[in-house]
């Protein structure tokens, strides 16, 4: 989820100065560092100047870049976000037939969970545990993604209700019935993935929703 520090060094603008190019690398190994830690113990479990020993920088450097923990934690958080939003946003405006985007939509929220559990992990604890208003201000940047990405798969459903592939529901409560089938079986994979398996970790979720929204005419 998060782009390495390798990464945001290769997609810098060729002709930016060498010391800002520095201090992105920088950012990105600290907040690689802070992702791990805080996947491993939590937030309030992890101190900057753990952080700080974890990307092998002194404990100032942090702090050139990051107020306290609680700036970083959020740098964090969002840029997963975005990161997440923008994958999945992609996949629902390339794909033209409704029903394929859905069901594609679906395979990327599966492989984005499996390929990084940690990440998903201290995610879902932000956006959707108790923890999700510990934050002021996050939630709210969260919830405007949120927003979008539900108003997308609004039009999708829209679309495929038009088309005749769904049938005639409210493609907003759609959308949002989606979300929460998917949300809660990736919620129960996350605290026991063992029980689970790539290849049918949400066929159980998927064949309850298509049943209740497919057109069957």
């Amino acid at each position: 989820m998060i782009i390495s520090s390798l990464e945001a060094v290769n997609a810098m603008p060729e002709n930016l100065p060498r010391r800002d190019r520095e201090k992105l690398r920088q950012r990105g190994e600290i907040l690689e560092a802070a992702l791990r830690l805080f996947s491993e113990k939590g937030y309030h479990n992890v101190s900057m100047h753990e952080i700080a020993k974890e990307a092998e920088f002194g404990i100032g450097t942090l702090y050139k870049f990051f107020t306290n923990k609680e700036d970083l934690y959020k740098a964090l958080i969002m840029e997963m976000a975005e990161k997440y939003h923008h994958t999945l946003m992609q996949v629902l405006e390339q794909e033209r037939n409704p029903l394929q985007a859905i069901n594609r939509y679906i395979a990327v929220r599966r492989e984005l969970f499996f390929d990084n559990l940690p990440v998903m992990r201290l995610y879902f604890a932000e956006t959707r545990g108790a923890s999700f208003n510990i934050k002021a201000g996050l939630d709210q940047n969260i919830l405007k993604l949120y927003d979008e990405g539900i108003g997308l798969l609004a039009s999708i459903f829209e679309k495929g209700i038009k088309d005749h592939v769904f049938r005639s529901l409210d493609p907003y409560y759609m959308a949002l019935a989606l979300e929460g089938t998917i949300n809660a079986f990736l919620f129960r994979i996350m605290n026991d993935p063992a029980q689970f398996t790539a290849a049918d970790n949400l066929s159980i979720a998927t064949d309850i929703f298509f049943r209740g929204v497919l057109n069957k005419q």
